[in-house]
C-alpha cells in the first residue's frame, strides 16, 4: 500500500536509480573549482527577503512573482532563496572574509533553490546548483576563469551539444545612456500593462521576454554593444581574447541580459539545445555593485550557477550514461544465530579495511539469501555454517564463476583484499 501523500507540484524525490548520475554531475562541477583555490560555502536555505529584493531586484519574476515567504512566528520577514549569489555575498560581508584574507574570495556552493514557477520539464520549484563566486576584485581573466571553469566541467561528463553565450551589460557610466535609449524605443511599441510597469522599472528585462508578441516587436532594439564606454569595450575584449585562446568558443548575444538585475559588463549563459524551451544549463556575470545594495562596500564580483537537474537532462539528451558507482564487493550468507554473529563482525571488518560488504537480513533460507546476494551485483558471497565454524572456516563463493572455496576465518580479509585488488 503506497502512501496519501505525494511530493509537492513541481518537485521530484531523487532516488537510489539516478541518484549515482545527480551525484557525479555535483562532483563533475565542483571538482574544476576546488583545483582553482575555490573554498566551500554553504549557507542557510531561508534569508531576509530583503536581500534578495534588493539585490535580485524589485522588477524581476524572482521577487515580483516566484518567492517562496515563509509564514512567520515574529517579525522577520523571510524567504526561501531563490538563488545563491546574494546569500554568498551577505555571509562574505558577515564573516569579514574579505577583510581577513587575499582578494578575490573565491567560493563555491552546491544546494537547493526554490522559485514558486509553473512546473516543467526542466524548470521545478525545488532545484539544485553548484556555483561559484569570485568577491572583490575586478579583472577580466577572473570572469573568463569562470566561464573556463564551468566549459571544463561540462566537457568532463562529455557533453558536446551545449552553447556559450556572451555579453557585456556596461556599467554605471554607460548604462544609463543605453537605458535611456531603449526605454524610448519600448516607448513606441504595443506592450501589455506589466511590461510597461517592467519597462519603467528596468527597460533590459524586457529583452529577455520569450514571449512571441513581445520578442517580434524587439527586433530593431538599440544594441547595447553601441553604446559601451571605452573601457567596458575594452573590459569586453579581453574577456572574449582570453576565452578564444584557452581554446572556448562563443557566440555573442546582443539581447543575453541573463534574469536578475545586480548584473553589470560581462554576463554568459550555457545552453543546450536538446533541452527545448528551457534550454540553459547555467550561467552568471559580473555583479560589481551587488555589495553595496546589501549595505557592504564596494566589492566588484563575478560567479555562476550551473544547474545540475539540467545538466542530468542535457546527459540524457546526449545518451551519455555516467559510470555507475562501485558495487557491493562482499555479500555474507550467514546460516544461523552463531554464523550472522560471526559473519556481522567479518563484515563490519571488511569495511573499516575499505572494501564495501552487506550481509542477508531477516530470516531467510539458503536460497532466498542467494538470490539476496545476486541482486547485490557483489563478487564474492561469503557463506558459513554450524559445520564451517566449527572448523574455523567459511565458504568463499565467486558469483561470477560459481566457483566455491573453503577460506580460514582469520584470513578471510586477507584474502578478499587480495582478490579484489
Amino acid at each position: 500500500m503506497s502512501s496519501s501523500f505525494q511530493a509537492p507540484r513541481g518537485t521530484y524525490d531523487i532516488l537510489p536509480a539516478t541518484a549515482a548520475t545527480v551525484l557525479a554531475v555535483r562532483e563533475a562541477l565542483a571538482a574544476p573549482l576546488r583545483r582553482a583555490g575555490y573554498g566551500y560555502i554553504e549557507t542557510p536555505v531561508f534569508e531576509d527577503v530583503k536581500l534578495f529584493s534588493r539585490g535580485v531586484g524589485e522588477s524581476t519574476d524572482i521577487v515580483s512573482k516566484e518567492m517562496f515567504t515563509l509564514t512567520r512566528r515574529s517579525d522577520e520577514d523571510l524567504a526561501l532563496r531563490p538563488e545563491g549569489t546574494a546569500s554568498v555575498l551577505r555571509a562574505t560581508l558577515e564573516a569579514n572574509l574579505h577583510r581577513i584574507g587575499n582578494l578575490p574570495v573565491k567560493l563555491w556552493y552546491s544546494g537547493s533553490q526554490y522559485r514558486y514557477e509553473k512546473p516543467q520539464k526542466g524548470r521545478y520549484r525545488q532545484f539544485w546548483q553548484v556555483g561559484a563566486e569570485a568577491i572583490g576584485a575586478e579583472d577580466p581573466a577572473l570572469d573568463a576563469e569562470l566561464v573556463i571553469l564551468a566549459h571544463d566541467a561540462y566537457r568532463s561528463l562529455g557533453l558536446r551539444d551545449f552553447r556559450i553565450l556572451l555579453n557585456s551589460l556596461g556599467d554605471k557610466t554607460c548604462r544609463p545612456v543605453y537605458r535611456a535609449a531603449l526605454q524610448e524605443f519600448l516607448g513606441g511599441l504595443d506592450l501589455d500593462e506589466e511590461t510597461v510597469r517592467r519597462a519603467a522599472i528596468n527597460p533590459l528585462r524586457v529583452l529577455d521576454d520569450k514571449r512571441p508578441e513581445v520578442a517580434k516587436q524587439l527586433v530593431g532594439a538599440p544594441r547595447l554593444r553601441d553604446y559601451l564606454c571605452e573601457d567596458c569595450k575594452a573590459y569586453h575584449e579581453r574577456v572574449r581574447e582570453l576565452l578564444t585562446a584557452a581554446g572556448v568558443g562563443f557566440e555573442d548575444d546582443d539581447k543575453l541580459v541573463r534574469g536578475l538585475d545586480y548584473y553589470t559588463r560581462t554576463t554568459f549563459e550555457f545552453v543546450h539545445d536538446g533541452l527545448g524551451a528551457q534550454s540553459a544549463v547555467g550561467g552568471g556575470g559580473r555583479y560589481d555593485g551587488l555589495s553595496e545594495m546589501i549595505g557592504g562596500p564596494a566589492l566588484p564580483s563575478v560567479g555562476w550557477a550551473l544547474g545540475v537537474d539540467r545538466t542530468v537532462l542535457a546527459l540524457e539528451a546526449e545518451g551519455i550514461e555516467l559510470p555507475g558507482p562501485a558495487g557491493t564487493d562482499v555479500f555474507a550468507v550467514p546460516l544461523g544465530d552463531e554464523a550472522r554473529r560471526v559473519l556481522f563482525g567479518a563484515v563490519t571488518e571488511l569495511r573499516r579495511e575499505g572494501l564495501s560488504a552487506d550481509i542477508v537480513y531477516g530470516p531467510k533460507g539458503l536460497k532466498a539469501a542467494m538470490k539476496a546476494a545476486d541482486r547485490s551485483g557483489a563478487r564474492y558471497a561469503v557463506v558459513a555454517g554450524e559445520r564451517d565454524l566449527a572448523e574455523n572456516l567459511v565458504q568463499l563463493k565467486d558469483l561470477t564463476s560459481g566457483d566455491q572455496t573453503p577460506v580460514a576465518l582469520d584470513a578471510l580479509v586477507t584474502t578478499l583484499k587480495e582478490k579484489l585488488k
